[in-house]
């Protein structure tokens, strides 16, 4: 009754401040004009405590990406994305969904530190921090997205054996897991080529590779479908190299693959994310955001083969975090928070094992 004064932001900013007990309430920049008034209003009403102090900073711009909600939200009142906490979204739902870690979030927010300044950090940068956390804790497992049949030839009909092999190298009190290997396996197609191109190190017909964890097999040759695709490779293994050490000691030039065993190996589902947007400043003032939308932004794999235990891992919370996982020569990955079930398996890939972003 005493001032007639309107409840705008202005007053009640300053006021809520200092009945919940905040000492510094941080502000973006275009809040810096208002703080005389902010200044003025705790010095002349009587609060209790501590008075609060308004400190500005630059708003934070990422690449490849919009930070504005009311753009964020034109994407998914459009359909344009799967909600909120759609994996290729800036929110900490979506960031959660996709496999980004707390830990990791907290790294990238002390990297970038705090400005005056309004500036724009590189996607890329938050991926950083992500494979740091996740390359030192995540167990290692191994998952075929593109699979194609691989025979030992050589390998006894009906036989099967269990093989040990690290969770993760880098924490060997992880401990070990035991996989399953027989005659028939799942391997990446494009760890093959009938005709090898310069310096290709995987399966060709008469070369040698290490299988992870199991033998040291040759490529003998291929199965090919009436249209000339390779639905088959056939190889044989050498018995004295379980574990990927030949017994003789050879050197052998082939690359390491990774692979799963047919016979127990569980299907999945992969879904690989990239930027939401092909313009690395799609937000810019001559631009519409809308037209810059990346189609390969999502790419669905089905059909995509990965190790019996990861059927067996309990299904994340909704919403919650998930276990990261790598997937060797692949990338990270988690089981999606939202659509993975019981019997349907669902993986997001939160970053690839290396920089994918072209310079």
């Amino acid at each position: 009754t005493k001032w007639c004064i309107f409840p705008m932001y202005d007053f009640a900013h300053p006021i809520q401040d200092a009945l919940e007990g905040i000492t510094h309430s941080l502000c973006s920049l275009e809040y810096e004009d208002h703080r005389p008034l902010y200044d003025w209003v705790v010095s002349n009403v009587s609060l209790p405590g501590i008075k609060p102090r308004q400190i500005e900073f630059a708003r934070l711009g990422i690449n490849y990406t919009v930070m504005s909600k009311r753009k964020l939200r034109r994407l998914v009142e459009e359909g344009r994305v799967d909600g909120w906490d759609d994996p290729r979204m800036p929110t900490l739902c979506g960031l959660r969904r996709r496999g980004y870690t707390s830990a990791s979030i907290r790294d990238f927010c002390e990297r970038i530190g705090v400005s005056k300044v309004d500036s724009t950090v590189d996607w890329a940068l938050l991926e950083s921090c992500l494979r740091d956390d996740l390359n030192a804790n995540a167990p290692r497992v191994m998952a075929v997205l593109h699979p194609v049949k691989l025979t030992v030839t050589n390998y006894p009909q009906g036989k099967s054996e269990l093989l040990t092999v690290e969770n993760n190298p880098l924490k060997p009190e992880d401990g070990t897991r035991e996989i399953s290997f027989s005659r028939n396996l799942w391997v990446e197609a494009e760890d093959f080529m009938e005709v090898p191109a310069p310096k290709y190190k995987r399966l060709f017909p008469g070369n040698e590779v290490r299988l992870k964890g199991a033998y040291l097999v040759k490529c003998t040759g291929c199965v090919k479908d009436e249209k000339g695709n390779v639905t088959e490779i056939l190889c044989e293994y050498d018995p004295e190299s379980r574990g990927g050490d030949p017994a003789d000691g050879r050197k052998v030039k082939g690359a390491t693959l990774h692979w799963v065993d047919a016979a127990t190996a569980a299907d999945a589902e992969v879904r690989l994310y990239d930027y939401l947007f092909t313009d690395p400043d799609p937000d810019a003032q001559d631009k519409n955001f809308l037209d810059f939308l990346n189609p390969d932004s999502l790419i669905t794999l089905q059909g995509c083969k990965v190790e019996a235990g990861l059927a067996k891992i309990p299904m994340p919370e909704k919403g919650k975090n998930s276990q990261g996982f790598q997937f060797m020569r692949q990338g990270y990955f988690c089981l999606d928070n939202k659509d993975a079930a019981p019997g349907h398996l669902v993986f997001n890939r939160a970053v690839a094992l290396k920089d994918s972003f072209k310079k």
